[in-house]
């Protein structure tokens, strides 16, 4: 080590002698730019001290050298800003050493599929940890300390932000390194004391910052040590509490930034709190149970509720924090992911409910679609409301997705998949029924967000939802009706005359139960679905029941169908007709 060691620090000393810019007896050059030639001739001889410390295994001396070349660039950054990139490297080589030594500490880092790798491994003559905690130390108070009094010291905005990155930068990642060597990236109160302190440092620097008058930098350093802060709280959670706690811990973190972000306006708090809500989303991508296998038996109050639910309203009101100031992007990220974990707390209760607590099971029922549509179409009424309110571009593509989505489960699960008239499925009692949930109440939130969109969006988009709900109506009486005559399984026996009937006049009852609807309310979707269901009623008429029904069932189905043809004709000539007519030409009609 001793040879190596000397020649690092002879290097050293006269590159910082000779070849840095503006120091001692190097060149002359420009006081507030960061020269590379200054900047490299340090960072190659710290490279070079932190080799040594790695090839000997972290032996004492090897660190004493390269802690001193450390504390060297501070001196020789703080008197000649050209060799400020010296402080950057200083810190990237910094973690490199104590990442190294935080793995070679934790052999089960170094294990992949194939088994440990070979000769590599933990050695015994690794410096102690507490030469290590020591140094840890000195190098996050010198890189804090020093980081913050760098501010505002140069007219070049690139120095103290340098001086404040590394600040921030070298105590977190020299944390990290200590939490996994030494607590073995288990729960460990003592290390997230040891954040909170850090968090309430760089808290402190912020504040103290903010109130300083505007300097070159200034802005882009308040911003780092704001997310310093947050990042130490981050990983005081991490290091304190289980993964299900953590996930709901970095959902409170960005709901954090967004209201610090209201009391202190730096920008990138606003950018920040879209970051951790993306990391959020990102964290239920590798595990959607949130908490494992613990997930919990119970329905609704089980981890699911909290790790979808608490997330969800953190990210709400963050998104309704940030909406105050302004629309950007990451509000909208905000509130993409306020949607997402909504949705997805309605969807993976319900799957957690029908599967018996396995959200990864395979199978799907009635159940499960019919809730599925049910809630889809009730988030999309009200992202319809809400959008009016906010104008959110968010609010408007969702309200659609979902109703998209809406109608795609009820298509393809609702009618093909999961339909009972096809499948062998026990739908329940005689009227209080899974019909009743799969498409009486998805047909009623259909024509609610018919209503809700209504003249917001082209009116095919509407017709189309409206159209949706009176299939949905129309398929629960068919369905209702089978439900009488078959029992709870639909497939079972054959259709009777008695049964046809029953469909016809059902039909034919609801066409004018429609009719009555639009003419007491004006209401012109109304009739045209009551046209519409006729015309279908009609066509049964003739293509089934009059090869199918015999003797009386047929001659009452088109007495019936008759009389009900004559009744909606007389309704629209003395009613429909009458109201339309001008009062110009009514009084004229009068008077002949």
């Amino acid at each position: 080590i001793g040879p190596h060691g000397f020649h690092v620090i002879s290097g050293f000393a006269l590159a910082a002698l000779l070849v840095v810019c503006g120091f001692m007896f190097g060149p002359p050059g420009d006081e507030s730019r960061i020269e590379p030639i200054s900047s490299g001739s340090l960072a190659a001889y710290l490279l070079g001290a932190a080799i040594v410390v790695l090839a000997s295994f972290h032996a004492d001396s090897a660190i004493i050298i390269f802690t001193a070349l450390v504390g060297g660039t501070f001196i020789v950054a703080w008197r000649a800003q050209a060799a400020t990139g010296a402080i950057a490297a200083a810190a990237a080589l910094v973690f490199i050493v104590f990442a190294e030594w935080a793995v070679r500490g934790n052999p089960d880092m170094l294990v992949v599929p194939g088994g440990p790798l070979p000769g590599i491994g933990p050695a015994a003559t690794d410096a102690s940890v507490t030469s290590h905690l020591i140094t840890a130390a000195i190098f996050a108070a010198s890189f804090g300390v020093m980081g913050f009094l760098a501010q505002g010291r140069s007219g070049n905005a690139m120095i103290p932000v340098v001086w404040s990155a590394a600040g921030v930068f070298t105590p977190l990642a020299l944390l990290v390194a200590l939490y996994a060597r030494i607590a073995h990236l288990d729960r460990s109160v003592p290390f997230a004391i040891v954040a909170v302190v850090l968090a309430g440092a760089y808290g402190a620097a912020t504040e103290i910052l903010t109130r300083r008058p505007s300097r070159p930098g200034q802005a882009i350093s308040i911003a780092l040590f704001a997310t310093g802060s947050l990042s130490a709280l981050a990983l005081a959670l991490t290091f304190a509490l289980e993964k299900g706690w953590l996930t709901i811990a970095l959902a409170l973190m960005s709901l954090a930034a967004a209201w610090i972000s209201m009391q202190r306006p730096i920008p990138f708090l606003r950018s920040l709190s879209a970051i951790l809500a993306g990391i959020v989303v990102l964290r239920i991508g590798y595990e959607p149970r949130i908490a494992g296998a613990a997930v919990g038996q119970v329905p609704i109050f089980n981890w699911l509720l909290w790790g979808y639910g608490i997330p969800a309203l953190s990210f709400w009101i963050a998104s309704q924090f940030m909406r105050r100031r302004r629309d950007d992007a990451p509000l909208r990220a905000v509130e993409g992911a306020a949607i997402l974990f909504t949705v997805l707390l309605a969807f993976m209760e319900i799957r957690h409910a029908v599967s018996g607590g396995n959200i990864y099971a395979t199978n799907s029922s009635l159940t499960e679609f019919a809730l599925q549509v049910c809630v889809a179409l009730a988030m999309a009424i009200g992202l319809e409301r809400l959008r009016i309110r906010t104008g959110s571009i968010v609010h408007n593509v969702a309200a659609v997705l979902l109703t998209v989505y809406a109608g795609l489960a009820t298509v393809f699960g609702l009618f093909l998949l999961e339909t009972p008239i096809l499948w062998p499925t026990d739908v329940g009692g005689p009227f209080i029924n899974l019909l009743l949930l799969g498409y009486a109440l998805p047909a009623l939130l259909a024509l609610l967000l018919s209503y809700a969109v209504a003249g917001r969006r082209h009116p095919a988009y509407v017709n189309t939802i409206a159209a949706g709900a009176l299939v949905l109506a129309l398929a629960y009486l068919t369905f209702e009706i089978r439900r009488l005559y078959h029992g709870p399984i639909l497939t079972r026996g054959a259709t009777t005359g008695a049964e046809q009937y029953t469909y016809s006049i059902a039909w034919l009852a609801f066409g004018v139960a429609l009719l009555g609807i639009g003419i007491l309310f004006n209401s012109q979707r109304a009739r045209l679905a009551s046209a519409a269901v006729i015309a279908l009623t009609v066509l049964k008429a003739f293509l089934i029941d009059m090869s199918t029904l015999t003797g009386v069932y047929r001659a009452l189905s088109f007495m019936c169908l008759g009389l009900v043809l004559v009744t909606i004709g007389w309704l629209y000539q003395r009613i429909l007709f009458r109201s339309a007519t001008p009062p110009a030409e009514a009084a004229a009609q009068a008077g002949t």
